[in-house]
């Protein structure tokens, strides 16, 4: 096992996995920029490391100075959590070079799943459904309306290396083809530094479904169920939650055998997400994998009792997975919301400034994972996540009644957060009887 293991991230991620390591005798190194001098966590580390000024590209998207950070401080291993570095191969590699392990999947894992267009490929090797949609990359305008024509529009274009919604326009018609793919490159050129795209036919009111999944390099892989993720904003998760309400029994063995599959095909290993849209129909289709540990892991925690953390630091440290399909049973409903700083009133603009009253919610299921507390500056320079409140109780209704009275407990002022946007979704009937798609936000604004 580890002797000491750096942090490369920040926020809450940072503290979760710190407190992970300290239940596991690990020793810690906390990085941190100038913005973040005043991070909660810095306290509860063994060593705290500045490692550069305020933004992620003069700190936490340096692989240099984490690199730097952990070859001074004497850690063995580097955790990515998720978002900067999290997914950057060439940042896996790095590490391996210096005899640092990565604690995450191999950089040809993150190369070959990150690319959407080749794990789609995987998918249907491992004969895992796919969207309709074309074989790989699309280079000429010629061979975009070729394409586009055959998989019939509305269609989706998708930026190859993207995320969060970055790179993506949904198409209608012909006309709006082109315009819309200069759209998209420009975008995921600017995010991704790749301006590659492929196109797949767009699935009307879909949900979105994901897996969790395990795998050690023994070659166990194992699922832990799934998480739906429907409540969505422009492509950005706020709600999720297990068991997902659209998928009956069959349907849930199905998609979590399927992504089984698929994770066995590409010999993967450590935590990862397989992510599929299921139509009205329960038909479900593979879209991508996140190769990281998601921001809504706590919602399987709750369900199944594991810690995603500890296991994938285990499987870091060539470990067989303490856990099997068969001890792996779900209970109950569980629900996260993400608090964000943000003014709902104001188009969901950023709200920067120090909180002065900070009072989380309690009370039974009721967890709070987050990094900020009563005089914490919130800091432009990052992801507006202030907190994730997640609620476990024996029914889906109980765990709405639940997150309604814990988001109405919770006390962020002077600064604007989403509260009371999630309390509004909460309150909709559709949402209170399951009925959301991954347009339901968007139609309930209006």
């Amino acid at each position: 096992m580890f002797k000491r293991i750096l942090i490369a991230n920040r926020g809450e991620i940072a503290l979760r996995v710190l407190r992970a390591c300290r239940e596991m005798s690990i020793e810690t190194v906390a990085v941190f920029s100038e913005a973040d001098r005043d991070a909660v966590y810095l306290n509860l580390a063994d060593q705290a490391i500045c490692i550069g000024g305020n933004t992620p590209r003069e700190s936490y998207l340096r692989p240099d100075r984490l690199i730097a950070a952990a070859e001074v401080s004497g850690a063995d291993a580097i955790h990515p959590g998720y978002g900067f570095l999290a997914e950057n191969a060439q940042f896996a590699d790095m590490c391996r070079e210096c005899n640092i392990a990565f604690i995450g999947p191999s950089a040809d894992a993150m190369r070959m799943l990150g690319d959407k267009a080749t794990a789609r490929e995987i998918a249907k090797k491992a004969k895992v459904p796919v969207v309709p949609g074309s074989e790989g990359v699309i280079e000429s305008d010629e061979d975009l309306t070729a394409m586009a024509e055959k998989i019939g529009f509305p269609i989706m274009i998708k930026a190859s290396a993207g995320g969060g919604g970055r790179g993506m326009r949904i198409v209608r018609d012909r006309t709006e083809l082109h315009p819309l793919v200069k759209q998209a490159r420009q975008e995921a050129k600017a995010a991704f530094n790749n301006d590659a795209i492929y196109l797949e036919k767009f699935i009307e009111q879909p949900r979105h479904v994901e897996v969790q999944i395990l795998a050690d390099t023994q070659g166990h892989v194992i699922h832990l169920f799934e998480r739906d993720c429907s409540s969505q904003r422009r492509h950005q998760k706020l709600i999720e939650e297990s068991p997902s309400p659209a998928i009956d029994a069959r349907t849930r063995r199905h998609l979590c055998e399927a992504a089984v599959r698929l994770a066995k095909t590409a010999k993967y290993s450590t935590a990862c997400t397989v992510e599929f849209l299921v139509d009205a129909k329960k038909q479900f289709y593979f879209i991508e994998v996140n190769t990281r540990i998601q921001v809504e892991h706590p919602v399987t925690e709750m369900l199944t009792d594991a810690d995603l953390i500890k296991e994938q630091i285990r499987v870091a440290a060539g470990e067989p997975l303490a856990l099997t399909q068969r001890t792996l049973v779900p209970h109950g409903h569980v629900i996260e919301c993400r608090v964000n700083a943000e003014d709902p009133s104001y188009n969901f603009r950023p709200c920067a400034g120090l909180i002065e009253k900070f009072r989380p919610p309690g009370g039974h299921g009721v967890r709070v994972d987050t990094h900020a507390y009563q005089g914490y500056r919130i800091s432009p320079f990052y992801d507006s996540l202030v907190a994730k409140v997640i609620v476990h109780q024996p029914t889906r209704l109980d765990a709405i009644r639940c997150m309604q009275r814990a988001l109405r407990e919770f006390v962020i002022e002077p600064i604007k957060t989403t509260i009371p946007f999630h309390l509004r979704i909460l309150e909709h009937e559709r949402f209170i009887e399951g009925q959301m798609d991954t347009g339901f936000i968007e139609r309930m604004m209006l």
